[in-house]
């Protein structure tokens, strides 16, 4: 499979440098569309958890059914891309994203988990179109040497939606209280219709919500005019390794296999922690938060992801001016401290605030700078980068595993702004150098996003089995793995 991409000299002067800005300034509205609906999940778990009363292993299928998307849907979805082009195929992922939502409706008003998981498959489908026309479409608009910088940019806004979503669910689907079989069984028979129709609209009122936004959001692209990627050679910074494998596949790059691996245990160790977070929050031994208030602390996760990709595409743009870059850098400290606030503000009285919430707001804001200071120990190096932050984020891990109470809650909060840059450094790390064969490397690429199926259904199983507590030992491996590529995994071996 090649997909239509290039970078020659002749699309940039073809499309203008000029119009780069205005399609970059698009293209992100659907990283942050795939944010938040992926982050919703999140939110989901504990819900449909209790609805159906399901365990660990079973609730985790919600995250195999969406993530099994990746491995089924992705290569395809490049043949797709190279038959109709970059932006028809996003207009269909997102037509098949809107469906998919849809079809929360029937599901909700059925009550049935079964249809729950088809429409995540389906929603899911069209996510992984999006992803597979978008990375690559973005790592190619500019200079291929800030191609991690664009990706980090674009994937800050990803963040903003995953940063968003678990604050909206919070509202719309965890504020209602979801009664256990034993309480259903006490109400009346005038009662129990009504309940379960509050019940179900928990979830169909944002979905259905979210499908008109996503068709809205098709029409806008069929209508606009985006730079054409035009086909055939890929001209990147790695010339010698291009020349040396232009007759071979993909598959016979080895930073492109490791990178997979990467991608797999990236994205299904932040999953995993995204996923128990509710559940984990809630136990006694840690905070023992409410759902609603638990799924509120979750935003924190995914927006020290949003914080950290900030950090990443200033420190690693290459931008010279000084003044300029600290300019930059004191607006994503100012943002992480907004968003503190609002999370851990728990009180109307602005006194309580003051002793409770701002303590909480000084220990996020002491990680967000533990985080840039790490970016300041590996810039400018990406693979160093993403290797310091990978063993900071399994430390992270075993700390929370090994304490409990605010320790353990504020220290896997924390491994989102060490998540960060992961995804779009360990996507660009693995497609330099391929040269014809980058279309085909972004399926395969995408297609390891599959990890977010399987490992929090193994997580799962090990938090039914030895309690939520310790199973976090998953992502902890998935860390290390990182750490190597970064270190030494993702180097260019040549024939």
């Amino acid at each position: 499979m090649a997909t239509n991409i290039s970078t020659s000299k002749n699309t940039v002067q073809k499309n203008g440098q000029q119009n780069y800005s205005f399609a970059l300034s698009v293209l992100t509205t659907l990283f942050f569309m795939w944010g938040f609906i992926t982050c919703l999940n999140d939110i989901l778990i504990p819900h449909l958890k209790a609805i159906f009363t399901l365990n660990y292993t079973e609730v985790m299928l919600i995250q195999f059914s969406f993530f099994t998307a990746y491995a089924i849907v992705s290569l395809p979805s490049g043949i797709l891309v190279e038959k109709v082009g970059y932006k028809n195929g996003i207009v269909v992922g997102l037509t098949t994203a809107g469906i998919g939502c849809l079809l929360f409706y029937p599901a909700a008003g059925y009550q049935s988990y079964i249809m729950f998981l088809i429409a995540l498959f389906i929603l899911a489908a069209g996510i992984t179109l999006l992803q597979v026309a978008a990375n690559p479409y973005v790592a190619i608009l500019g200079k291929p040497e800030t191609s991690s910088s664009r990706l980090n940019l674009t994937q800050a806004f990803n963040s903003l939606g995953t940063t968003i979503a678990p604050i909206f669910g919070s509202l719309l689907i965890l504020s209602v209280t979801v009664k256990t079989s034993e309480e259903l069984s006490k109400m009346s028979s005038s009662e129990l219709p009504s309940y379960r129709l509050m019940e179900a609209g928990a979830v169909q009122v944002p979905y259905i919500g979210l499908a008109f936004t996503l068709f809205i959001i098709a029409a806008i692209f069929a209508l606009i005019k985006l730079p054409k990627i035009e086909a055939a050679t890929v001209n990147s910074t790695s010339t010698i390794e291009l020349n040396k494998h232009e007759n071979k596949n993909a598959w016979s790059y080895r930073h492109l296999v490791l990178g997979a691996v990467a991608i797999f245990v990236y994205v299904g160790g932040e999953v995993s922690i995204g996923s128990f977070l509710v559940n984990y929050l809630g136990q006694p031994f840690i905070m023992g938060l409410p759902e609603s208030e638990a799924g509120k602390y979750v935003s924190l996760y995914w927006g020290g992801a949003m914080v950290g990709r900030f950090f990443g595409s200033i420190t690693m743009s290459g931008i010279t001016n000084k003044q300029k870059r600290n300019f930059y850098l004191v607006l994503v400290f100012i943002l992480a401290l907004v968003l503190a606030l609002y999370i851990t503000q728990e009180y109307n009285n602005l006194n309580q605030f003051r002793i409770s919430g701002f303590y909480k707001t000084l220990t996020f804001m002491f990680f967000v700078t533990v985080n840039f200071l790490a970016f300041k120990l590996a810039m400018p190096k990406p693979g160093r980068t993403l290797a310091i932050l990978a063993i900071s984020a399994a430390i992270l891990v075993i700390i929370s595993m090994l304490t409990f109470g605010e320790i353990a809650m504020w220290t896997i909060l924390s491994v989102g702004l060490f998540n960060s840059i992961m995804f779009p450094t360990i996507f660009t790390l693995s497609i330099e150098g391929l040269g014809q064969h980058t279309g085909q490397g972004s399926g395969i690429l995408c297609t390891a996003i599959v990890g977010g199926a399987l490992l929090p259904v193994l997580q799962g199983f090990f938090a039914d089995n030895i309690g939520i507590h310790h199973a976090f030992f998953i992502p902890v491996l998935c860390y290390i793995y990182i750490a190597y590529y970064g270190f030494k995994g993702h180097k260019i071996v040549t024939s």
